[in-house]
């Protein structure tokens, strides 16, 4: 797989959203166009997020969500991957390795002793990368939803 050594991966900035969003909307979230700035300022902010991007000159090729969490039982913290994306047109040239090793940098910086993600079943092409990039399936994942966005973009309880 060729790695593209022009790709830079730095942290994302307000001025990413539109990008950003139609990275999300290649995921399958459309319509983050409304908040993702206001995202973005909130990871940027936080002391245990991380999102990243990679660029091509001035265009944004993919990106890496992180969320760092501390640990109880277990001397080491955990890494959360909540948002990974390639570009569909920039796929296969290794920047979702150079994002997912940056991942790992990152994480074993900050004493991390394992990086998790969720990746749903109908994704076959993530888990691939996935396998490839050393990440073991570990078969349980548990959700509930507490919230639901009403028509207007605010949460009902």
């Amino acid at each position: 797989m060729k790695t593209d050594s022009g790709t830079r991966i730095r942290p994302a900035t307000a001025s990413d959203a539109g990008a950003l969003a139609q990275l999300l909307a290649e995921l399958g979230y459309p319509g983050t166009e409304a908040f993702i700035a206001q995202k973005i300022a909130q990871q940027a902010a936080h002391p245990d997020a991380l999102l990243l991007v990679a660029t091509e000159g001035e265009r944004i090729l993919g990106l890496i969500s992180l969320h760092f969490i501390p640990q109880l039982a277990l001397p080491g913290d955990f890494c959360r991957i909540s948002y990974f994306c390639v570009s569909e047109t920039a796929r296969g040239r290794g920047i979702g390795a150079q994002l997912e090793r940056r991942a790992e940098s990152e994480a074993r910086a900050r004493h991390c002793d394992r990086i998790e993600l969720h990746c749903h079943s109908r994704r076959t092409g993530a888990h691939r990368f996935y396998a490839r990039q050393g990440y073991e399936e570990s078969p349980k994942y548990f959700m509930k939803t507490l919230t639901e966005l009403t028509e207007t973009g605010s949460f009902a309880v």
